[in-house]
């Protein structure tokens, strides 16, 4: 069952964290569903803009627009950059997400799902691609624990799973997970993939 006694814990303003909103049995719901979103819409590798050097982490997207990067730059995008489809509908367990812990925004047209092998890194980085900032960023974690660096905080550690809201101006703050602690998630959440 999903957020069963959560409670929502204020780590800077503007950043909600929720601590152990998923149990068990819902991430084994969640992971389930993000493996039919894969098979729909298969993992990809982005770029740098203007480089083309490849992320270190692998990507997919489900919702009415998927978040890219190429050498042409960040953007929203209907379509999968590789296959050429529209991305999967979005799963009724992220919308239920949504509708708890953000029900004052507008729905998600996008849901981007990051894949991390153990060496790769997301370096400091600002959410900061969309027309306007009214609506919350909602980030949910699941495998290994992993180290969370925001600016204006430090020490941050994220276990997964985990569950953050973070509200303008603080979903402009810069942001990385540079530091998985690979093999501590139980093996019900792995995504070899």
């Amino acid at each position: 069952m999903t957020h069963a006694g959560t409670q929502a814990i204020t780590v800077l303003p503007g950043v909600i964290h929720y601590p152990g909103y998923y149990d068990a049995d819902a991430c084994r719901a969640l992971v389930g569903q993000l493996r039919k979103i894969a098979e729909a819409a298969p993992f990809f590798t982005p770029t740098m803009p203007k480089t083309d050097k490849p992320f270190s982490v692998r990507m997919t997207n489900c919702g009415s627009l998927g978040w890219v990067s190429d050498r042409t730059g960040y953007r929203y995008q209907p379509d999968h950059p590789v296959t050429g489809l529209p991305w999967p509908p979005m799963p009724s367990e992220l919308t239920a997400l949504w509708q708890d812990v953000a029900a004052d925004a507008l729905p998600p047209e996008a849901c981007l799902v990051n894949y991390y092998e153990p060496t790769a890194r997301m370096g400091l980085h600002q959410d900061r691609d969309e027309q306007t900032f009214d609506a919350p960023v909602v980030s949910v974690s699941l495998g290994d624990t992993a180290g969370v660096r925001r600016s204006g905080a430090t020490g941050l550690s994220r276990h997964r799973p985990s569950l953050c809201r973070k509200l303008d101006p603080a979903r402009q703050r810069r942001a990385a997970e540079p530091d998985a602690a690979a093999g501590d998630a139980e093996a019900l959440i792995s995504l070899p993939l």
